[in-house]
């Protein structure tokens, strides 16, 4: 099929800087719509022409005229692939523009690369992801190679029941991610890092990861847990395909952080109750635990000090260094290396405890100084209660109610 499809025109862009309605150009005066859209996208502004992709002569009058010279008028999928690479597979071109050009040597070994190459009509191609004449940048919110854009586009095809029961593929994965950590990250919270469905799977080379493959592809960007992860004794059948790495405990397109308290359930799915790996997974739990209380009571203890008008900024110091221990203890506990474990819990309830003594000392301060405010008080009520009788006293005599003279 890929053979067959080079006969496509390979593209050799016009020097124009953009394509005006010519009466010249007969293409434009007849695909006006097509005109409008091509306009807006990436290749107008590259000087690309219409006949640099489907061939043709536009100087020509007639129908019959413009669609001679190797006319390719409604390219099969195949053919679109083709000749999309026929410049996106070259490096000189592609480099000024910092893009790849290895996207067609990916696309021919990916499941849907093998899927056109035997001729399946359900196969995408180039244009089902990026359109045809309206091609925006991926940086354009409105593009759909745009980061928020994937998962939706992604599930044009694979949220489709009908169409994905033919090769057996469930259709709940959008439905997952979106309410997933990563989803969340995305679509909420706009980071733009978050993974998308290329993120794991690729894009034009787009494969699910195998079983010794997962733990790599999330480490990728969880690279401190990989780290600590190869350290500890999961790492090997992980490698060896016996374990699923990452997503045997956070899933895949569900990707969840394991809450502390729930860390030894989750590791009751391959450890039962009563072996060593179950016992391991008790004491990671309950140092977990401890840690996410310590940092929660110090966090607290801050908001103390904060209505109190006490100042903050030691106080501050030493939560920030609790929240970097607690961040490193939730990266080690993938090595299971109880130790280090230990030493990190340690720091971390260290750290918080000092600042709840710091809010404890400041409210023992505050006790004591409305302790020493009530003699105060005291003597400001009777000077109040004295002026009081004083005045009456004077206002007797004025009225002449004072004691009669002797």
């Amino acid at each position: 099929m890929w053979l067959a499809a080079a006969g496509a025109v390979r593209p050799a862009p016009a020097q124009t800087p953009s394509l005006a309605l010519d009466s010249s150009y007969s293409c434009v005066m007849c695909h006006i719509d097509h005109r409008r859209a091509f306009l807006t996208g990436v290749h107008a502004d590259r000087g690309i022409r219409c006949h640099d992709c489907h061939g043709g002569d536009p100087a020509a009058r007639t129908e019959a005229g413009a669609h001679s010279r190797r006319f390719l008028g409604r390219p099969t999928k195949s053919q679109i692939a083709t000749l999309c690479a026929s410049c996106h597979s070259d490096p000189n071109r592609m480099r000024q523009f910092g893009l790849r050009s290895d996207e067609f040597a990916g696309l021919k070994e990916s499941r849907h690369g093998q899927l056109l190459e035997r001729g399946d009509p359900n196969a995408p191609t180039c244009t089902d992801c990026h359109e045809a004449h309206l091609i925006r940048r991926a940086t354009d919110a409105r593009s759909n190679t745009h980061p928020t854009n994937i998962p939706v586009l992604c599930a044009r095809c694979h949220a489709d029941k009908a169409l994905m029961a033919r090769y057996g593929i469930p259709t709940n994965q959008f439905e997952q991610y979106a309410s997933s950590a990563h989803g969340r990250a995305l679509f909420q919270d706009r980071n733009f890092a978050a993974p998308t469905c290329v993120g794991c799977h690729g894009s034009h080379s787009a494969l699910p990861p195998g079983v010794s493959q997962v733990a790599d592809v999330c480490g990728r960007c969880h690279q401190l847990v990989r780290e600590a992860f190869n350290r500890g004794p999961h790492a090997a059948p992980a490698a060896r395909g016996q374990l699923s790495g990452c997503i045997a405990c956070h899933s895949n397109h569900g990707t969840e952080h394991v809450a502390p308290g729930a860390i030894a359930a989750a590791c009751g799915r391959c450890h039962p109750a009563g072996t060593h790996g179950a016992a391991v997974a008790d004491s990671l739990q309950a140092r977990a635990v401890a840690a996410t209380e310590e940092l929660a009571a110090a966090g607290a203890a801050i908001a103390r000090l904060e209505r109190a008008g006490r100042p903050t900024a030691e106080a501050l110091v030493r939560y920030e260094g609790a929240r970097t221990s607690f961040g490193e203890l939730a990266q080690i506990q993938h090595s299971l290396d109880m130790n280090a474990l230990e030493d990190l819990g340690l720091k971390v309830a260290s750290a918080a405890r000092t600042v709840e003594e710091s809010a404890d000392v400041a409210a023992e301060g505050r006790w004591e100084h409305k302790l020493l405010l009530v003699p105060v008080w005291f003597l400001a009520l009777a000077v109040l209660v004295l002026a009081r009788y004083v005045r009456a006293e004077a206002r007797d005599r004025h009225e002449g109610r004072g004691r009669p003279p002797e």
